[in-house]
């Protein structure tokens, strides 16, 4: 399967420098597949969809050039080639996009479709936006109870969808996040989604003040974020040279997965 690594969301939030929106869509054999969809063009043509102390602080392009549908469209493909939606999480960030992929099922866990869709917790309420599946998206929930996959205790291979896609459970950002693998055939994409926000958390690089307290801040369970973070680690100083792992907001570890589609 052939692998592009869009940016769907380009972010300035004071102190970080520019983030990014990281999105896979990938060419497989039953169309094509996005994992996570970034800022849609609702989101550009009405940015209050995204809350107001979210723009104060992310500081969004909302540039409609920037969007997974403009993306597509530019590389030749129709909305209706978008089959399928695997979202890492439901914050507003990772899946404004899919109101522009009607025809598209949404796959996510169970658990973070509860906590998103149908919570009635005040956290929950606070920090998801319904206003971004209010078209009625086609949601498939999954129960992820399948096999070990690379140390990952459980992950779920979507056949459903096409061989070489596996969700694996990573709750501690939101209640059910997860990550998504995607076969690539030269290598596997690891897509963490938002389980860390920056490389040096796996290369112990420097890490930016602001970001290390925001994911603290909005975590649903800070110790999760730290056990995931010690996982994470141990799968990327392993070294495997068919494993590539990104994130969701880091611009190098972005930058890097696009000069490496292809090697």
């Amino acid at each position: 399967m052939k692998v592009h690594h869009l940016n769907c969301g380009t972010m300035r939030p004071l102190g970080t420098g520019t983030l990014v929106c990281h999105v896979l869509l990938v060419e497989s054999a039953g169309g094509l597949v996005l994992v996570d969809s970034g800022f849609g063009s609702l989101d550009c043509h009405s940015p209050a969809r995204f809350g107001r102390i979210r723009r104060r602080f992310f500081r969004p392009a909302f540039d409609p050039g920037e969007t997974a549908l403009g993306q597509i469209e530019k590389l030749g493909y129709r909305r209706s080639d978008v089959r399928h939606i695997i979202v890492t999480h439901f914050d507003a960030d990772h899946i404004g996009g899919i109101a522009d992929f009607p025809d598209a099922q949404i796959h996510v866990t169970a658990s973070e479709a509860l906590g998103a869709m149908r919570s009635r917790a005040f956290g929950d309420r606070i920090r998801f936006r319904s206003a971004q599946w209010a078209h009625g998206p086609k949601i498939v929930e999954h129960d992820v109870d399948g096999e070990a996959w690379r140390g990952f205790a459980t992950a779920r291979e979507l056949t459903e969808i096409a061989p070489g896609f596996v969700l694996v459970p990573l709750p501690g950002h939101t209640r059910g996040h997860a990550c998504v693998a995607v076969d690539a055939g030269h290598r596997w994409v690891l897509h963490a989604g938002d389980a860390f926000y920056q490389h040096g958390t796996l290369d112990d690089a420097p890490r930016v003040p602001v970001l290390t307290a925001f994911e603290k801040v909005v975590a649903f369970d800070r110790g999760m974020v730290g056990e995931n973070h010690a996982r994470l680690v141990e799968l990327y100083r392993r070294g495997e040279s068919d494993l590539l792992i990104v994130c969701s907001h880091d611009p190098t570890l972005y930058e890097r997965a696009r000069s490496t589609a292809s090697v």
